[in-house]
């Protein structure tokens, strides 16, 4: 099925709210959705428990990213044995394939998946954007740096995705049909497709915007979540028999820090359930820029950092404040031959693993790691196994994801720094 650019519907998807007409959180029973707060760092890190109608998440945690409701190559049994609280599914995806209302037939995300724990599904503003522009979440400073040309410079001709005030008029990246996403057709892709947690549309700019597309665009998407606000309770109330979903807002703004300071106070008034902290930013900004939005945001709903994954990154987000993450890059990596270990990541397809039989990390405990050697392992890649790809997704996810729970278990026991210095000193060393 095709959406044509003008109407905006799919599927039986309408645009029928808006902010104007003030859907309000009191038509929703929220009671199955909190968030507890535990321990806490000088800096505002913090554990917690995040409670859903599908389980709680401990946090901070990381979010394993299945994003066409699988984490590729690996069950869902896998991904709970391996210690994963929750995944994140791809609203812009399942909207495209299967459809949000099969999804929805199935009884929402996790009885699609054969998931029995908490889900995430996110906006599709960044698949929307980045598939459409070729944009990257995260770049160098080198990049960044070379050319801050505005984005609306390029050829629209050129472009799969184009912005307007209502919404985002764009093509499949599958078989080049058009589609449109509006704040309101991303609430209903999402609340058909039922997870516990939920995202506002935004927009996705770039560091090559300019400080003026910047600010346009960083209002546009605060207009958009004050519509995303008022559709998902007008939703919430029509769609009664399906379990409350919590809405986080998302944070832009780049590398300004009044932008995203602004972004912070805007949304952190609205009614939304928690935040997501989105958009490009340089990696050594990353904990700085958390910093400013997680000062301004209410210290009682939970944050969600879009993207990361890399130890640095999450040891410097959990710090200033960052509850949970998500990124692709664990599975994405493991299917290309690079593996974790606590000496730092490295590629198994190398021929001097021809005869190591090792455990891709001795000291992990991981399905893999306690079952294969990395002779097999160089084997099975050798041979373009597909084993391959599970065995390795199993150990990079499980090394993530333990990674985080081991920052959770150090912060209750006050050894935060302790950890931080012991793991990035083992892992960086080579870079040194």
């Amino acid at each position: 099925m095709t959406t044509s650019a003008t109407d905006g519907t799919r599927s039986g998807l309408t645009e029928s709210a808006t902010a104007s007409e003030g859907a309000t959180a009191s038509v929703a029973d929220r009671s199955e959705f909190g968030f507890e707060i535990g321990a806490v760092l000088p800096e505002g890190g913090r554990t917690g428990t995040i409670r859903t109608p599908h389980g709680d998440i401990a946090t901070p945690a990381f979010i394993p990213v299945g994003t066409k409701a699988t984490v590729k190559a690996v069950k869902p049994e896998d991904v709970d044995a391996l210690g994963a609280d929750a995944v994140l599914a791809n609203a812009y995806h399942l909207y495209l394939q299967p459809g949000a209302e099969i999804v929805d037939e199935a009884g929402g995300l996790g009885a699609f998946m054969n998931w029995p724990g908490p889900t995430f599904t996110d906006s599709g503003g960044f698949q929307v954007m980045s598939l459409g522009v070729g944009s990257k979440k995260v770049l160098t400073t080198e990049f960044a740096g070379s050319n801050r040309a505005d984005l609306q410079t390029v050829d629209r001709e050129q472009r799969l995705a184009n912005v307007d005030e209502d919404g985002v008029t764009f093509r499949s990246h599958l078989n080049g049909d058009i589609h449109r996403f509006t704040p309101e057709v991303s609430m209903q892709v999402q609340h058909q497709l039922g997870a516990d947690i939920i995202f506002a549309f935004d927009e996705l700019t770039m560091l090559t915007n300019t400080r003026g597309y910047q600010v346009e665009s960083l209002e546009r998407t605060r207009r958009w979540a004050e519509r995303c606000v008022a559709e998902h309770f007008r939703l919430t109330e029509e769609r009664s028999h399906r379990p409350y979903q919590a809405l986080f807002g998302v944070l832009q703004g780049a590398q300004y820090e009044d932008l995203r300071r602004k972004a912070a106070r805007d949304l952190g008034a609205m009614d939304f359930d928690g935040f997501g902290i989105g958009g490009a930013l340089e990696k050594e900004n990353l904990g700085t820029i958390v910093g400013w939005v997680c000062e301004e945001l209410p210290e009682e709903k939970p944050r969600h950092l879009l993207g990361i994954s890399e130890p640095d990154d999450l040891f410097a987000a959990i710090r200033r404040g960052a509850d949970t993450f998500d990124c692709v890059s664990p599975s994405r990596v493991a299917r290309n031959a690079a593996v974790y270990s606590r000496d730092g990541r490295y590629n198994i397809s190398g021929a001097r693993y021809k005869r190591d039989w090792q455990p891709i990390d001795p000291e992990c405990s991981c399905y893999t790691c306690t079952h294969y050697s990395r002779a097999y392992l160089h084997h099975l890649w050798k041979a373009k196994e597909m084993l391959f790809s599970t065995l390795c997704t199993i150990h990079n996810e499980h090394f993530i994801v333990g990674l985080v729970a081991d920052i959770r278990a150090a912060i209750t026991d006050d050894r935060y720094d302790e950890l931080e210095a012991d793991v990035m000193g083992r892992y960086y060393a080579k870079k040194k």
